[in-house]
């Protein structure tokens, strides 16, 4: 009676491992947190396999792709400075509602999450405290 006691015991808590990891799979994997972006030359090996292109083709999406990213570089360096300038009004507008101590520990939570230049995230996720 004991022993069957014990194995329900070990069952339910096996059971319950499987059933956490699983969801736990299922959650990352299709709420895009184990989803890398797609380098450029995948991208074109996949659509080359997926749409059946021939060699011309491919070389002409490749060539496509490259322009885009060109375009969106640049457009991307003009505008930037206007998202950085957003930043800079909305971190002092934080900071005007916040206690000498409190403005601190915002700028050390800032410093930690903000990327650096030509950097990722500093911290573990973008906008996640630790």
């Amino acid at each position: 009676m004991k022993q069957r006691a014990y194995l329900y015991f070990l069952s339910t808590f096996l059971l319950g491992v499987v059933v956490g990891a699983v969801g736990l799979f299922l959650y990352a994997w299709y709420g895009g947190h184990w989803h890398r972006p797609m380098a450029p030359r995948d991208f074109v090996q996949y659509l080359t396999r997926e749409l059946n292109l021939d060699a011309q083709q491919s070389r002409q999406l490749t060539q496509i792709l490259d322009e885009s990213r060109k375009k969106y570089e640049a457009l991307h360096s003009q505008v930037r400075p206007q998202f950085e300038a957003l930043r800079q009004e909305t971190d002092n507008q934080i900071r005007q509602i916040l206690k000498p101590e409190q403005a601190r520990k915002f700028d050390d939570v800032i410093r930690r999450w903000r990327p650096g230049p030509g950097l990722g995230p500093a911290g573990p996720r973008r906008g996640r405290p630790r």
